[in-house]
Parts: structure tokens; C-alpha cells; sequence
């Protein structure tokens, strides 16, 4: 039973990935499981300096799902590649370095010092508030993505360029072409959905920064739409995230066009949902007589 998947080159032993932010640095969840059985780590988004996130409150829960504003609380590019990635990389497991920035300078810095590491993939959170454009987040605007996209690729040498595509925009579509004119080597959708909380005692926004992003089964619809739209505009590999909570949640992303999936929120929940998922990927292929992965990805388009 073959269930490898190869994205821009590098082969992935499943595609069962875990989604940036939910997963740290996979020092705490190696406890529970070898992390090295996974396809791939998404690392907790990076920044070119040491954050420390937003004040709390910085999550709650909501019915099939949660908020989360936490801010990217982080140690920086640095410290992540002389700390972390050596750990990382002697577990054997391909990683993929979130980035994130404040203005297209911030992220092109990034890139550079992350295509000098052992990385095996870039990601461009494009879901970030550009600070010079009056918050609005890189992703929302497709020129603002045809910008970064263009200028962060031409800092990543040989590593592979994903870029996490906003589902809250008009059109995804629009979106995930502009990052593919101009060198995106791979996508990644859904980020969070944009929503908001009100605190019923105090009458004012629970979170400080007003809004925040919706996470887990709530959104699974969303992300299986998405995802499915943007396979019909392009070829280029999809790693699809969004509420997936067991095994159907994975294929249905997967049938829909994703070669990859990434688990999130479950891991909050269960620290062994991804070793999970896959082993029940494994068995729906064993179940219904399916030899190759291949069998599965796009099948909703055949």
C-alpha cells in the first residue's frame, strides 16, 4: 500500500501534516507519539524577532470549534533554527518554516535566513495585517499577493515556496492564481476564518485585538469548498487544512484536490489526532481495496 505523496520534490511518507500554530515544535507532542511518523511538521509561525503574543485572553471555545488570537508568540527565526530545527531534523521528519511579517520587508528578511537553514519548505502566512496598507491582511488583496509572492521567492533559493492562502476574501481562486504567477511553488488553505466574540459581562470585545480566527470542525465546509475551487485553476500541490477532526475529514479534502492535508485544532483536543488520522487513512484504503493514495487525491474532479 503505497501512501507517499511528493510536494515540490520532496517525499512525504504520508500526507498527513499538522498545521502551523497547533503543533509548537514538536518537543511536547513526541511525548505522546514519534512525530517522525507524520508526512510533515508546519513549525509555529515565525517572526524575525522574539514575540510574545497578545495579552490574554487569547482563545476560547465556540460551538464545533474555537477562537484564537494569540499573536504569534514565537522565539524568532534565529533561535527557532539553533534550538529547534536540529531537533526537528535529527527526528527525521520534513519541516515546514511558518513566516510572518508586518510588511513585505519583514518577510522577504525572513526567507533569506530561512532558505540558508535545513528547512525543507518556506510557508508565506499571507493571513498576517500589513501594517503599511492600514491593517488589512497581506492575503486580501491580490495585488498585495502578486507583490509579496513575487519578492519572497526570489529570497528562497532552493527551498520550495508555499503560500497559506486568507479564506476571507471575495474569491480564493483569484488569490491562489496570483501567488502561482508569480512563483508560488505550492499552496496551503484554509487559514482561520475571521470572527468576533463579544463578552457578555463586560459588554466589550472578549479578545484585545477585537477579532480573531475561527479553527475546527466549524469551518470544514469552508476549507472542502475552497479547496475544491482552487484545484480547478491550478496544478500546483495543495496541502488542505481546516476542521478536520478524523480520517473522513482528511480524504474529503483530499478527493476534493489536496495532496497533502494538515491537522490543526484536533491536536488542542487530542495530542494524538495526527498519528490517528493516518493510521485511519491507512485502514479506509485498506477497507476499500485502494493500493495508491493517488487513487484518492482529486478523485471529486474524475
Amino acid at each position: 500500500m503505497n501512501t507517499a505523496v511528493e510536494i515540490c520534490g520532496v517525499k512525504l511518507k504520508n500526507p498527513v501534516t499538522v498545521a502551523s500554530g497547533t503543533f509548537g515544535f514538536g518537543r511536547e507532542i513526541n511525548e505522546f507519539f514519534p512525530i517522525k511518523e507524520l508526512g510533515a511538521v508546519a513549525v509555529k509561525g515565525l517572526t524575525l524577532e522574539k514575540r510574545l503574543g497578545n495579552v490574554s485572553p487569547r482563545i476560547c471555545e465556540t460551538p464545533s470549534g474555537i477562537m484564537n488570537s494569540v499573536g504569534l508568540q514565537n522565539p524568532g527565526i534565529e533561535t527557532f533554527l539553533r534550538e529547534e530545527l536540529p531537533f526537528l531534523k535529527a527526528e527525521g521528519v520534513p519541516v515546514i518554516a511558518n513566516i510572518n511579517g508586518s510588511c513585505i520587508e519583514d518577510y522577504v528578511r525572513i526567507a533569506g535566513i530561512a532558505a540558508k537553514s535545513d528547512v525543507d519548505f518556506i510557508e508565506l502566512n499571507i493571513s498576517c495585517p500589513n501594517v503599511r496598507c492600514g491593517g488589512a491582511a497581506f492575503g486580501q488583496d491580490e495585488k498585495t499577493v502578486e507583490k509579496i509572492t513575487r519578492e519572497v521567492k526570489a529570497e528562497c533559493g532552493e527551498k520550495p515556496l508555499i503560500v497559506k492562502l486568507s479564506p476571507n476574501v471575495t474569491d480564493i481562486r483569484v488569490m491562489a492564481l496570483a501567488a502561482e504567477k508569480n512563483g508560488a511553488d505550492a499552496l496551503s488553505l484554509i487559514n482561520t476564518v475571521m470572527g468576533m466574540k463579544i463578552d457578555l459581562k463586560t459588554k466589550k470585545p472578549f479578545f484585545e485585538n477585537k477579532v480573531a480566527g475561527l479553527s475546527g470542525a466549524a469551518v470544514h465546509p469552508i476549507a472542502v469548498r475552497m479547496v475544491y475551487q482552487v484545484r480547478t485553476v491550478t496544478s500546483l500541490p495543495i496541502i488542505g487544512m481546516g476542521g478536520i477532526m478524523c480520517a473522513e475529514d482528511a480524504i474529503e479534502l483530499m478527493m476534493a484536490g489536496a495532496n497533502a492535508v494538515a491537522v490543526g485544532t484536533a491536536t488542542l483536543i487530542n495530542p494524538y489526532s495526527a498519528r490517528d488520522i493516518k493510521n485511519e487513512l491507512v485502514r479506509y484504503m485498506s477497507d476499500n481495496g485502494i493500493s495508491d493514495i493517488a487513487e484518492i487525491i482529486c478523485a471529486a474532479h474524475k
